[in-house]
């Protein structure tokens, strides 16, 4: 498995701690991770992404030049980045606000109402941790219940109340790709 991920959204929107989690995960199931993070001028509110390889084998450079798995929570990330994927590539969208349709026909796409959905469970802080759900079901980049670990370990403190908040919303972004397409 040799997976090269690009994750995009605004700001505040949780892309590095996604990008982060992800490669914990990945890390504790004996994978080679690298996770290199990228922030506009602004940072909240501003551009932010990062890249994350995940892979069997060694990696030779964190830079991504051709994506398999693009997730943008924005338009202008799916404006920048959808050209990265490679042919047969994976794109989730973030429905609820790009408002524009992808270019490509040679990809997977899959579009996930991430804010709508963070609605329903009370908070739009967990838009990112829904995308995790949505991914992990498409892929099986990494195992749920290795997710769940990385939780517990850096949710500590008076962030421990997050875990199960965190584990429903990863659990809602599953259903929801088991309910709308066929895998």
């Amino acid at each position: 498995m040799h997976e090269e991920l690009i994750l995009a959204g605004f700001g505040g929107q949780g892309v590095m701690l996604l990008g982060k989690f992800l490669s914990e995960a990945a890390m504790e199931e004996g994978k080679e991770v690298s996770w290199l993070p990228s922030y506009g001028p602004e940072m909240r509110g501003g551009t932010a992404n990062c890249h994350v390889i995940i892979s069997d084998e060694p990696i030779a450079s964190p830079i991504i030049a051709e994506s398999t798995i693009v997730v943008a929570l924005n338009r202008p990330s799916l404006e920048k980045f959808e050209k990265t994927l490679k042919k047969d590539g994976i794109l989730f969208i973030n429905s609820s606000i790009i408002n524009i349709e992808p270019t490509r026909k040679d990809i997977k796409i899959y579009k996930i109402p991430l804010n709508d959905i963070a609605n329903r469970i009370g908070t739009q802080k967990v838009i990112n941790m829904i995308m995790a759900g949505a991914i992990i079901q498409v892929t099986k980049i990494i195992n749920v219940e290795t997710m769940k670990n990385v939780f517990e370990e850096n949710l500590t403190g008076t962030k421990a109340k997050f875990i199960d908040l965190n584990i429903k919303s990863m659990s809602e972004g599953m259903d929801y790709i088991k309910n709308n397409y066929k895998i």
